[in-house]
């Protein structure tokens, strides 16, 4: 019980011996480099899972997800593109891409395209589901690691901050309008929205918190 509290009552994420100092850090330490590019594989890793159990994808994912349908991409590129897209949207917001965002568009991407073909794409309706909660720890860990090496925002991260800080709006606001506009674009271009799409959107808080509690205690 209070392993369950301290790991689901992070307020913050963690500064480690190994963390960036600042987000625009061009000469960061091998070590933050590693975890960070460790974090990010993790996360395409979870993302593909999510993918290959066929009931459902995160809200984004549903977006790049529909572009390939229409235009027959692959999603690591839709995916790629889509972040790309969204950077664009940083410009007239002032945000400053660091480190981890530019390998964030790339990385991710890329680990979709080359793991897609070797997961399994279960037909049982309860090793999908079990591949969806699978999917959603990974990426809660790979985004631990992201988080606290704190090497600059996700494209998307940085929208929801770039808009709050226009709008003054709540960050939950903002982040559940963007994310429900993803979702909303990518099913009426053909993407899966399904059990893992809700499983994701109630299940990323905790697994992200669960991630830097792990990253924390045993990655210091």
């Amino acid at each position: 019980m209070k392993l369950f509290f301290l790991i689901f009552t992070l307020k913050k994420v963690p500064q480690l011996s190994w963390s960036s100092f600042t987000p625009i850090n061009l000469k960061p330490k091998k070590i933050t480099l590693a975890y960070l590019i460790l974090g990010l594989i993790l996360f395409g890793l979870g993302e593909t899972i999510l993918i290959t159990s066929s009931i459902g994808v995160s809200p984004w994912t549903v977006l790049a997800q529909g572009i390939s349908v229409k235009t027959g991409y692959s999603i690591g590129l839709t995916t790629f593109i889509v972040s790309i897209s969204v950077l664009f949207l940083w410009i007239p917001l002032k945000q400053k891409p660091g480190i981890g965002t530019i390998l964030n568009t790339i990385i991710i991407s890329i680990i979709i395209d080359v793991s897609l073909p070797y997961l399994p794409s279960p037909e049982s309706l309860m090793l999908q589901i079990l591949q969806v909660v699978i999917g959603v720890l990974i990426v809660g860990l790979g985004s631990g690691f992201y988080l606290i090496a704190n090497l600059g925002p996700g494209p998307r991260d940085g929208l929801m901050t770039g808009l709050q800080n226009s709008t003054e709006l709540p960050i939950a606001l903002i982040r559940t309008f963007i994310e429900i506009s993803a979702v909303i674009s990518g099913w009426y271009l053909g993407g899966i929205v399904g059990i893992g799409t809700i499983a994701f959107a109630f299940g990323i808080g905790p697994s992200v918190s669960a991630g830097l509690f792990i990253v924390s205690r045993f990655f210091k």
